[in-house]
């Protein structure tokens, strides 16, 4: 039998005093300097990464145009002043559907939604794959769909925005260049859209028929329905008055006099604070209806077209096709202040008469040099000099006309050449012909702040360097630099063994 002995009392003393010294020899690793360190090491670790945790939400709860940062030469993401007050001002919720496929997001579009949320809080952006949710669109739109095409919602008001409008192909100069541009519009259609889905009051405009008028050009409807404005035709031969609902009447081109009945009602419209364009062409027929409202209102036609005798002042080899001075309106200011020309072919002089009465203010637009002459033959002119009987100018192209009445404010505009806002005529001079239309429009409908943004060119711009800078900047780069810091570095070196 084993016997075990009993501890005796040195025994526990010894094993109280080991543990004694392991506890401090515990207590001193802990006060030794390298633990202090290592402590505030981790201390300063764990306070960065906090801190670093801190910035980043913070970051991430920062609106998109202030973290990322527009480095594109055009601008694209950059948002325009128009589009900033528009959406920071909404106090309606709007939802904007993204259609796209997970995993085909296109990034430009992605960045442009990233950066209208970050304006306001009352925009939702939510996705919507069409093959999880096949008949979402259908809802909204009987378009066909494309990937990446977007639906803004608001109440019960939608516009649906294709792909095939944001990304806008140009192919104009494929037949002489071979190329094609591409342009980004998606900013412009997205404003337009969330404008149209929140505005419940949008412009009506009523276009005059039956007298041989050619009907706005498509260019030119296209450019007012994208400034959310509904436009319809209207024959003043069924009605008894022009539309109560008519905030802007055109009379675009129209190749025959209107009756004297309609003359009564375009006035009484007029005169009850109605709004007017006429863009007229020389006929050679008489209209003295036509003559009369216009007379009514401060202007009168000169007989004949016009053709400018100061070369400056029109195209080279086609002294019918007027370059003339744009005077300061609140139409036409956007024009002198990008330095824009505006082109007018084959156009009627107007003249601002004398008896006017005094509460009308006329104000002339475009303005022909002192040079130019009319042709009282017309189309039947024979020579572009001028001959005897022609008419001396200057003369006025485009002029506009306000006065205040008790219905409120009368305005009407007057062009007198329709191949001005021709889409091909209007690319000579950049566009500045649809402009000066769609700014005519604006003021009458009191939209001046109304949304027309440009597209944006996608086109990559590069630096060219002459083959001498080329040169000289890579013999800098690759020789004269490393030699230099080669020399350097043998000089200090030299220096310290010196000492």
């Amino acid at each position: 039998m084993k016997h075990f002995k009993k501890p005796s009392q040195a025994d526990g003393q010894a094993k109280g005093s080991l543990k004694e010294r392991a506890l401090g020899t515990l207590r001193r690793s802990f006060s030794t300097r390298t633990f202090r360190a290592g402590g505030y090491s981790a201390a300063a670790a764990a306070i960065v990464i906090a801190i670093a945790v801190a910035v980043n939400l913070f970051a991430g709860a920062l609106p998109a145009s202030i973290t990322h940062i527009d480095t594109t030469s055009s601008g694209l993401f950059t948002l325009s002043a128009q589009t900033e007050q528009l959406v920071s001002a909404l106090d309606e919720e709007v939802t904007i559907y993204w259609i796209v496929q997970s995993g085909t997001e296109d990034s430009t579009i992605g960045e442009l939604l990233d950066r209208y949320a970050g304006l306001s809080s009352s925009i939702t952006i939510t996705k919507r794959d069409p093959v999880v949710y096949p008949n979402f669109a259908s809802q909204y739109t009987s378009e066909p769909l494309y990937n990446n095409s977007l639906i803004v919602v608001s109440g019960d008001r939608s516009q649906y925005i294709s792909y095939t409008d944001i990304y806008v192909t140009d192919y104009s100069a494929y037949y002489m260049t071979g190329s094609v541009t591409t342009e980004f519009g998606g900013e412009g259609e997205l404003t337009a859209a969330i404008d149209y889905v929140t505005n419940e009051d949008l412009p009506t405009i009523y276009t005059l028929t039956g007298h041989g008028e050619t009907g706005l050009p498509s260019n030119l409807q296209t450019l007012a329905e994208g400034e959310n404005m509904l436009v319809s035709e209207l024959s003043l031969l069924t009605v008894d008055a022009v539309p109560e609902d008519a905030d802007l009447i055109v009379i675009y081109a129209p190749q025959s006099d209107i009756s004297s009945d309609e003359l009564d009602m375009l006035l009484a419209y007029l005169q009850g604070g109605g709004k007017m364009l006429v863009v007229r062409d020389y006929v050679e027929d008489d209209t003295p209806n036509f003559d009369t409202l216009l007379a009514e209102y401060g202007l009168a036609t000169a007989e004949g077209i016009v053709l400018e005798g100061d070369a400056s002042h029109h195209m080279r080899g086609s002294n019918y096709y007027l370059l003339p001075n744009i005077e300061s309106h609140a139409i036409t200011d956007p024009l002198i202040d990008g330095g824009y020309y505006v082109l007018a072919p084959v156009a009627q002089g107007l003249t601002l008469l004398d008896d006017a009465r005094s509460s009308l203010t006329v104000t002339p637009l475009l303005e022909t040099s002192s040079s130019a002459y009319s042709k009282i033959d017309g189309y039947s002119l024979t020579t572009y000099e001028k001959e005897d009987g022609d008419i001396d100018g200057p003369f006025v192209l485009g002029a506009a006309v306000s006065e205040t009445v008790d219905g409120g404010e009368t305005q009407l505009v007057v062009f007198t050449s329709s191949q001005m806002f021709d889409e091909t005529t209007s690319m000579l001079v950049a566009g500045a012909n649809d402009d000066l239309f769609l700014n005519a429009l604006d003021w009458m409908c009191e939209r001046e702040s109304a949304i027309s943004i440009r597209a944006k060119s996608l086109a990559a711009d590069f630096l060219t360097v002459p083959t001498f800078w080329s040169s000289t900047l890579s013999a800098l780069l690759v020789i004269v630099l490393p030699l230099g810091f080669l020399v350097a570095g043998a000089a200090v070196s030299i220096v310290r063994r010196k000492r």
